[in-house]
């Protein structure tokens, strides 16, 4: 079956690029209420590619509720007729971040483009390219086993996972037994470095937060007041100054004491992992220089490593021209990354204490937690690890790397914690694939490759 497969995916790459172009016009942006219904027609179409290729029992889970009445829905479908056999459950998320900062955008973000052998669209490769992957491995199977897959499937794709997932989880904790499989696959990770195969085998966690500072009652003119009211953009930036020291390390107290250290075996295997830092200052990070704490490579800071990062401070006057004003109130969006072994409720109390107790004179903080997630490890001591790792050499030619990822999917910790299953995360972006950013990418060879390695996988599970 195999080689059925993958010959109709060959034989089908231009069709599938067009049908992943279709959805990448969706522009689903999951924290923009006024793209709800964006967001909704995203996943009606995912849903409806899923009836077309055979999947059964295909729909969309309301996730919406009285406290939650922005939730997106769930798309689910199954495929479970082989009694006996594993099953797998593919998981991927349909929803994108938003494009902004559009003018730095070389194609419109939500008009894909094919350039230099890439397409160019928001969601290309997080994560619509990628669980388009699934989707058309999926079909190529069916297609090569006159209407039946090797092993047993369940989809799930949410339209949450960059605002913090909160729908697909409260739906595991409290439907598990609907998601009931052997192992988990999850396509939204990067490979280390072009043609190498890679597995991901861990993710930092995360915390997202909002400080609100509160000054006057009211704006107030700064050559009337100035001098006298209380600042909270001043403030703001006082308090965040005292987050971290000069050299990058995190100043409150207790963070670092639950941080479980990479064990020699790793990090001998990332020391012997092609990495040029100079090459990844300049290429994809785009700056004069590193930072970070002292003492740790580059590879430690973005995978074994806390952070604290300020993603932005709304509020104020930010228009063309001068408008002397002392805000009444400012926000910073701030989040913190999380490593093994510690937890989001113990971390957001600490941070939420230490915030408060740098309050200056004359301003009310207030300290709100928008969504977290667990960091997680993975075992790679398992048969489906292997099925994985087989596939990919069968696709590449080359043998598979074990790396962490510095970002964060939540729902692979509630796979673990509610499903008690384990988690195959392998994922066919690049380093340079500007994910979150304007002019994200998904290389093409990837696409096709990552659809082969999948009929590999699923194959392999089967057998």
């Amino acid at each position: 079956m195999t080689t059925k497969a993958v010959e109709f995916a060959q034989e089908n790459e231009g069709r599938f690029v067009e049908e992943l172009k279709a959805l990448l016009r969706i522009p689903s942006v999951s924290t923009a209420p006024e793209h709800a219904g964006d967001v909704r027609k995203a996943a009606e179409f995912v849903a409806a590619e899923l009836t077309r290729i055979g999947m059964e029992n295909v729909r969309l889970i309301e996730t919406a509720t009285a406290e939650r009445p922005g939730g997106h829905p769930l798309v689910y479908a199954d495929w479970l007729k082989l009694p006996g056999a594993p099953t797998v459950l593919c998981y991927g998320h349909y929803d994108v971040q938003p494009a902004e900062p559009l003018d730095e955008w070389k194609s419109p973000p939500f008009e894909p483009t094919e350039r230099d052998g890439n397409i160019y669209a928001r969601g290309a490769v997080d994560d619509k390219g990628q669980m388009w992957m699934h989707v058309k491995a999926l079909e190529s199977l069916f297609a090569a086993g006159a209407g039946k897959l090797p092993v047993n499937v369940r989809v799930t794709v949410e339209g949450e996972e960059e605002v913090g997932g909160e729908g697909i989880a409260a739906f595991v904790r409290e439907h598990g037994e609907q998601l009931k499989a052997d192992v988990a696959l999850v396509s939204d990770t990067e490979m280390f470095a072009p043609d190498l195969p890679t597995l991901c085998v861990g993710l930092r966690g995360m915390i997202y937060t909002e400080i609100e500072a509160r000054g006057a009652r009211t704006d107030l003119h700064s050559g009337m007041y100035g001098g006298a009211a209380p600042n909270p953009f001043v403030a703001l930036s006082q308090v965040i100054a005292q987050l971290k020291d000069a050299d990058g390390k995190i100043l409150i107290p207790g963070f670092y004491d639950k941080v479980a250290v990479p064990t020699d075996a790793e990090l001998k295997a990332w020391r012997a992992l092609p990495f040029d830092e100079e090459h990844y200052r300049e290429t994809e990070v785009g700056s004069v220089s590193l930072t970070g704490e002292p003492g740790y490579s580059v590879l430690e800071r973005t995978w074994a490593r806390p952070t604290v990062d300020v993603h932005g401070m709304p509020g104020g006057f930010i228009g063309a021209g001068a408008k002397t004003v002392i805000p009444a109130k400012a926000v910073a969006k701030v989040s913190m990354r999380l490593v093994p072994d510690m937890t989001p409720a113990e971390s957001f109390a600490q941070y939420k204490a230490y915030v408060e107790s740098l309050c200056p004179k004359g301003i009310v903080l207030e300290v709100r937690l928008i969504h977290s997630g667990d960091p997680i490890v993975v075992s790679t001591d398992n048969i489906y690890v292997k099925a994985a790792t087989d596939a990919m050499h069968a696709v590449f030619g080359k043998e598979t790397v074990f790396v962490r990822g510095g970002g964060s999917i939540p729902i692979v910790g509630d796979f673990v914690r509610e499903l008690k299953i384990p988690t195959v995360l392998m994922g066919f972006g690049l380093p340079d694939d500007n994910l979150h950013a304007p002019n994200e990418k998904f290389h093409l060879a990837n696409f096709y490759r990552g659809i082969e390695s999948i009929i590999g996988f699923l194959i392999g599970v089967g057998a």
